[in-house]
Parts: C-alpha cells; structure tokens; sequence
C-alpha cells in the first residue's frame, strides 16, 4: 500500500509568521521549535504540507521546501480572500505544479458568516479555474455555512480538515453538519487532527473513539471520499506518528484491501492530483 499523508506542516519559527505558537510554555511548548522535512518521523509516505500560517510568504516557504523534498508531493497554501491583488498571486502561485490549493484559518475567524460573505467572486473563480482545491479548517459552528458555500460553488473541489474537529462533548451539531455534507455534497473528508481534540478520558481508549467516528465518517462520504493524514508535528501533542498510523490502520482493518489503500493514499492522489 502507498500512503500519501494528506496533511502535515513545516515550519520555521524565525520567520514570524506563526501567531498561534507566539509566546512560552503551556500547552504548546513541545511543538515550539522548528520542524522541517528532515525531521519527519515515516521514511516512506508522500506529503502533502498545508499552511500553517495566514501569509503568502509562508506559502511561498513551503514550495521551496518542496523544491528541495521530492517527498513533498503538493502544497496547500494561503492567499487573502478578500484581497482584489489575490487573483494575480494565486495565478503566479500556480506555475509551481505543487501549489494543489488554499486553506483559509476558518477556525481562527470569530465571525461565522465569514465564508459566506467576505471572500470575491473573482478570486474564488480563480481557484477554481486554476485547478485549485479548498482545505475547509472548520469546527461545528461553520459547518451550517460550508454546505451553503460548497453548493454555491459545485465546481470547486472541497476537504474537510480533521473531519470539522469533533468534540469530545455535544456531537448532535457535529454529526447532523457534517452527515448533510457528506450525503449532499461531493466534498472530501480527511481522517486527520483527531487524537489532539479527545479528552484524557478518551485518550485512555482512542481506538474505540476512532473506530466510532470512522463508522459515521463511512456511512456520510464513503470509503471512496474519505483521505488520510497526520497532522504532524501538532499530532505529537497526543501521539506520535507510528501510534495514530497503527491507531487508524486498526480501525480501517474491516475494510478490504481496495478501501483502505484509497483511504490511505489513493483519494488523496486523486483530490490533489499527484502520483500515487
């Protein structure tokens, strides 16, 4: 089986670019470091690197690890949605075959209706024509909103990051949003980001938690929508690589043979269009 992880990060903290891991201690002290190719942990798999901060120039940062990384297999980058000068930058962007797409921090805006209201019809035309793809970084709150927005623009292709992060607590939202994308839209879902949203109580059993949200995540999108991904090196907060690959393969065990190797690597090829 060929694995494509279909969502990691890279970065340099002297660029200045990374708001969310500013300052010291806390929770996320262990990842407040560099982390650059050489650093991750699977020999085998090829990557895709998704942004981790809201610049072009840290977009620009990933492609030329990419230039470098032959494991790097595609870049999810940033541009301002609601920036006139993006359609340029997207199309000067796009003459590197790795840029595969853009991912607006959704998580991190306070205004829900953002996606709805904010981004031009010119640069979201742009994506699309351009081949583009849409890593949607969403929660619960958004979910309402992002069915609206993918049938709104059927033509662009839309993932799901970290299956819109469920929470340990009142899933009714979570299960209803995201049911509604995956049985009504064409949108993808990544399998991704989870172990770093359990509880310590959860954690004490995380393969009967995944096993529970991959049975519904399979009944919405399908074995045929459904990608995998690390999310490394936030993925350490909770566990390390080799866990959440032996965690995930076990939950995709019932699976045949054609379905897990999908799910594993196949979607992600075919969202992203890169070779398996």
């Amino acid at each position: 089986m060929q694995i494509i992880d279909a969502h990691c990060h890279f970065w340099r903290l002297a660029r200045g670019d990374y708001g969310w891991l500013a300052g010291e201690g806390g929770s996320l002290a262990p990842i407040r470091r560099d982390f650059l190719p050489r650093d991750y942990p699977a020999e085998a798999p090829r990557l895709i690197a998704v942004q981790a901060a809201p610049t072009v120039a840290e977009t620009e940062f990933l492609l030329a690890l990419a230039a470098e990384e032959p494991r790097i297999a595609g870049v999810v980058g940033w541009v301002d949605l609601t920036d006139p000068g993006a359609v340029e930058t997207l199309q000067r962007l796009a003459t590197d075959q790795k840029f595969k797409g853009i991912r607006p921090m959704l998580q991190d805006i306070d205004d829900t209706d953002w996606l709805l209201r904010a981004p031009l019809p010119a640069v979201l035309a742009a994506v699309t024509s351009l081949g583009l793809r849409f890593d949607a970084l969403v929660t619960q709150r958004h979910l309402p909103n992002l069915l609206r927005f993918v049938e709104r623009h059927p033509d662009l292709p839309v993932v799901i990051d970290h299956a819109a992060k469920p929470q340990p607590e009142g899933r009714a939202g979570w299960e209803a949003g995201l049911r509604r994308l995956g049985e009504n839209t064409n949108a993808f879902c990544k399998l991704s980001g989870l172990l770093t949203e359990f509880s310590l109580k959860m954690l004490a059993r995380p393969a009967d938690e995944i096993k529970a949200i991959l049975s519904r995540l399979l009944d919405w999108f399908g074995p045929e929508r459904l990608i995998w991904g690390s999310d490394w090196p936030v993925l350490t907060l909770a566990a390390d690589y080799d866990r959440w690959r032996d965690l995930t393969a076990e939950a995709l065990r019932e699976l045949s043979p054609a379905e897990q190797a999908a799910i594993m690597g196949g979607n992600a090829a075919r969202f992203y269009g890169v070779t398996p």
